[in-house]
């Protein structure tokens, strides 16, 4: 027989890190007035974090009367504390944190190479706080920006960004943006703002940085440059195809001197050669909310966001009145036919409306999920997820809705793509679908049999928080 006593253990090692005894470690967090001095043990140290393993037993680490001295000044106490509990006991609180204190948790945990924890709260982060991220994404960005570890997060925020781009460049920390990051967000092709205005708050930020304080058309040679230094890697990513020519010559020619001669000529030709113009390819940014599936002027996002708030015959959203946005996650033609593109571009992203089109007709399919995406091989249980019918997804009075009687609601599996109902699921091949409506009821027009998607989509579902 065998007994196991590891809360004992667990308790135990609590206790000491609580009492400090034998402690021959400081560490110093933080930097006035948010300055704390923890003291520990480099043997339970060493073993729980690879950072302090790697610190603590090199010949150039500081010791003072007998203890090792580390100091860490980018990091909080708050975050610390936690971090330090965790490498004792194992035990990870994180309630009633906000946001902000969570990012910091993140940040450290992914400095002191504590990938489980980093991992953890990243995921906790997006699965709990999406009102603080949609609200606060370009704080949220600037804190983790430069760490590429972070890229889901950074993705969700840039989403958001290009979604609604007021919440960037109409407010005063615009122009304190850092150069890659707006260089980040430039690159964008959901970036939901006209060419024009685009580079005029490109032209603003440039200013900004090389504080000009006289009109363009009073500039020397000597200005052209300063303002070429700042400015040049930004010129390859505004689409200039995509100004009309009267915005041109008003907002753009003027800095013309900035361009590279090549450029000049290429504009040249463009604005004053029709026969050149029809040369050119043109590739137009596209809005987050955009579908090749369906017309968003018949209104499917209204019906869909009745739907989510089981509105009934009454009271029903119209396009202007409806309380969310849904911003596209995922295509199948533009990011790859297989179950790993679906995750990586879904998962942990909150609630979602997948939509299907049937190949060889114009019946449309597809499902809501109101929980996260994830690859962790389970069925989630809920009545409130639905799949859908549009016989013609051309007139949306054809439309059927049936919801879960919450039995294998939602399944989330690497090999597949999305599942609803345990029989209406992506295969590993993202065009091939098994379509059954099993465990969702009173929905007519369903195939009830396999079907071959030309192509699918998925829409992130964000509740808005003005409404």
């Amino acid at each position: 027989m065998s007994y196991k006593f590891e809360s004992d253990v667990i308790k135990t090692l609590g206790e000491l890190l609580e009492n400090k005894v034998n402690c021959d470690v400081i560490v110093r967090i933080g930097q006035k007035p948010n300055f704390k001095e923890f003291h520990g043990h480099s043997i339970i140290l060493g073993c729980r974090s690879k950072y302090f393993n790697e610190i603590l037993f090199t010949e150039y680490i500081r010791k003072k009367d007998g203890k090792y001295i580390i100091t860490k000044q980018n990091l909080t106490p708050q975050a610390f504390d936690v971090i330090l509990k965790y490498l004792y006991t194992g035990h990870f609180n994180i309630n009633a944190k906000t946001g902000y204190e969570l990012l910091d948790i993140m940040v450290a945990s992914e400095e002191l190479k504590l990938e489980q924890l980093t991992k953890l709260t990243e995921e906790f982060i997006m699965g709990n706080y999406q009102q603080f991220l949609q609200s606060e994404p370009v704080g949220v960005i600037r804190v983790i920006y430069y760490n590429k570890s972070f890229y889901n997060l950074q993705e969700y925020c840039l989403q958001i960004i290009s979604s609604e781009p007021e919440i960037l460049f109409n407010k005063d920390i615009f122009i304190k943006l850092p150069a890659l990051l707006l260089e980040s967000v430039l690159r964008r092709d959901d970036l939901n703002l006209s060419e024009i205005e685009i580079w005029d708050n490109l032209i603003k930020w440039g200013l900004a940085q090389g504080q000009f304080n006289k009109d363009v058309s009073e500039w020397d040679q000597d200005d052209f440059d300063h303002f070429q230094g700042i400015l040049y890697k930004f010129i390859p990513l505004i689409r200039f195809y995509l100004i009309s020519s009267d915005d041109y010559i008003n907002k753009v020619k003027p800095y013309e001197d900035i361009f590279p001669k090549e450029l000049i000529d290429h504009l040249l030709n463009f604005y004053s050669n029709s026969e050149y113009r029809s040369t050119i390819k043109i590739i137009p940014r596209i809005s987050a909310r955009h579908s090749v599936i369906i017309d968003q002027a018949l209104g499917h996002f209204a019906v869909f966001a009745n739907w989510i708030d089981k509105m009934g015959d009454h009271n029903k959203y119209t396009t202007k009145t409806m309380p969310y946005k849904f911003n596209l996650l995922y295509r199948l033609s533009r990011d790859g036919n297989t179950a790993e593109a679906f995750h990586r571009k879904c998962d942990n992203k909150g609630a979602t409306i997948i939509i299907i089109k049937i190949g060889g007709s114009e019946q449309i399919i597809g499902g809501y999920n109101p929980f996260n995406w994830d690859s962790r091989s389970g069925y989630k249980l809920t009545y409130d997820s639905f799949i859908f019918s549009f016989t013609d997804r051309r007139d949306t009075k054809t439309a059927s809705v049936g919801y879960s009687g919450g039995i294998s609601s939602v399944g989330c599996y690497s090999t597949n793509g999305p599942i609803f109902g345990g029989y209406f699921y992506c295969r590993s091949d993202g065009s091939i679908w098994t379509a059954y409506s099993t465990n969702y009821f009173n929905l007519s027009g369903f195939p009830n049999k396999s079907i071959i998607a030309e192509d699918y989509e998925v829409f992130q579902v964000i509740k808005q928080l003005n409404m």
